[in-house]
């Protein structure tokens, strides 16, 4: 599932949809809907008198759990798949900051290199690098070079 806006411009994890237009929108049943709220394979947004609300997202998880359990796949199969899923989803968002990290980590030890070379005032290189910061507040990256 991707992120972003859904049809009209809405947000796709507005909880807007109460459980009979929901189960419409899914074909699934309303009971059905309570049963899969109460395994774990959906958790509907509240109102504060404590009517479930299904969002746009919600809705295409429901189609997608319909599929799978058409298929034959049971319900602890389904459990499985979706949570490989949000873990391939996760792991591949970690990876793109990871890219980006790297890629701006390379930018900075490339301006290091230039700005070295190009030293207006002639003094002897230095041996000092652009600051690294790591994935968490406090922690730091120790870049080790030889000396020549």
């Amino acid at each position: 599932m991707t992120r972003g806006r859904g049809p009209y411009g809405a947000d796709p994890d507005a909880a807007v949809f109460v459980i009979s237009v929901a189960a419409e929108l899914s074909g699934l049943h309303p009971q059905t809907l309570r049963t899969y709220e109460r395994l774990g394979l959906i958790t509907p947004g509240r109102t504060g008198g404590g009517g479930r609300r299904y969002s746009q997202r919600d809705i295409e998880l429901l189609r997608v759990i319909s599929e799978l359990t058409s298929s034959g796949i049971g319900i602890e199969g389904v459990r499985r798949i979706l949570d490989l899923e949000n873990r391939v989803t996760a792991l591949a968002q970690r990876n793109e900051e990871l890219q980006a990290e790297l890629e701006a980590t390379r930018d900075a030890l490339r301006q290091a290199l230039v700005q070295r070379r190009t030293d207006p005032r002639g003094a002897a290189p230095t041996n000092r690098l652009p600051v690294l910061r790591g994935p968490d507040p406090g922690s730091s990256l120790v870049v080790w070079r030889r000396q020549r």
